[in-house]
């Protein structure tokens, strides 16, 4: 007996488009597209009567909008949906609105016939996914992006975070954080429950060219602490978040008495550039691993486990996020099930936990040295 098919229904303005993800995923025998259209209201109906199991959606079309569209379906007829914008400012922010409010994942619109690249089997990947996902049941905050007349909002303050006493930073001390499908909203979780007197934070997104910088720059507005993306040699600095940017790994690299990162090409690890894998091994080969607090948050696939048990392995706190609050339970599972991770934390408890090892004296006599140093 044959399994069913998932079923997709490609909602996009362009014909173009609409022919190159249908012939992407057609040429897939686990997918199914059962219908096309060329605006929300097309796809309304096609909803109704196509019954899909996954949405890919634009952004920019006319008649409504497709963030306008994502809230109806989000509210009405929930089902997951991926987002595929252009790399544009625009269609960065607005892609990043699409992921609060509910969107699966968001890849990087081609531009015509000779730019399709990896798009098709990046979106065969994330639709075939979509069957171990959690759809958000979160309600809609007030919208820290997009462009749109929608969705337009002033723009966000950042979350007041109280300073809890804690022991000082040591020049080895460093948060890493890797995240894939979700991790966007995951991220946010965490980041905003944090206050600006911690060590410094690098964070893997798997996340498209251009919407990483607009990923750092919407996390900035509301965090209590800078928030930007990473250059090549940028210090790792207490109260300073690194986020990688979209196509290239980010390294840490310890040079005499401060870490620094680099920012670098080179081939895709786990099919992915950024890699959270190539972070934390780069971290736990850096030394000082005893000081690091990593852990691996939502996403499809295992970047990140293999890297996260080096570290562990030479004395690092590591965690996972819990299953109940991944939206897709690979890379943390992956974890988990290697030993790499250990803990597994609820996505609401992440910052609380990064707390608490802060709060908490050095345990072991390297780090009372390094401490003491310090």
């Amino acid at each position: 007996m044959s399994l069913r098919r998932i079923r997709v229904l490609i909602v996009d303005d362009s014909a173009v488009v609409r022919k190159l993800v249908s012939e992407a995923l057609g040429a897939d025998p686990e997918i199914e597209v059962v219908g096309t259209a060329i605006d929300p209201y097309v796809a309304r109906d096609k909803i109704q009567q196509l019954n899909p199991d996954v949405i890919t959606l634009d952004l920019e079309m006319p008649r409504m909008d497709g963030l306008t569209f994502l809230k109806i379906v989000m509210e009405q007829r929930p089902l997951p949906v991926i987002i595929m914008s252009s790399l544009t400012q625009r269609g960065s922010d607005n892609a990043l609105e699409a992921l609060r409010l509910g969107a699966f994942d968001v890849l990087a619109k081609p531009g015509g016939p000779y730019s399709f690249g990896d798009l098709g089997p990046q979106l065969i990947s994330r639709i075939k996914a979509t069957a171990g996902a959690r759809l958000s049941t979160r309600p809609a905050a007030r919208p820290t992006g997009g462009a749109t007349a929608a969705t337009a909002a002033p723009a966000p303050t950042p979350r007041p975070i109280a300073r809890r006493p804690r022991r000082p930073c040591t020049p080895r001390d460093l948060i890493l954080l890797g995240a894939s499908t979700g991790g966007t909203e995951a991220l946010r979780e965490v980041l905003t429950g944090l206050p600006d007197n911690l060590p410094p934070i690098a964070i893997v997104q798997h996340i498209p060219p251009v919407f990483s910088k607009a990923f750092a720059d919407r996390l900035n507005s509301l965090c209590a602490f800078e928030v930007r993306e990473a250059v090549d040699g940028d210090r790792l600095l207490p109260g300073v978040a690194l986020v990688a940017p979209g196509n290239f790994h980010l390294l840490v690299q310890w040079h005499h008495d401060h870490y620094a990162v680099r920012v670098t090409g080179g081939p895709p690890v786990w099919h992915q550039r950024p890699a959270v894998d190539m972070l934390f091994k780069s971290a736990a080969e850096a030394g000082g691993a005893n000081r690091i607090v990593a852990g691996v948050l939502t996403g499809m696939g295992r970047d990140g486990a293999d890297g996260l048990l080096r570290l562990k392995e030479r004395g690092a706190t590591t965690f996972a996020q819990d299953e109940a609050t991944s939206v897709v339970y690979g890379m943390p599972r992956a974890a988990w099930e290697n030993g790499a991770a250990q803990k597994q934390i609820r996505i609401e408890q992440v910052a609380e936990f990064i707390l608490r090892h802060y709060e908490s004296p050095p345990t072991s006599s390297i780090a009372r040295s390094v401490y003491a140093s310090s």
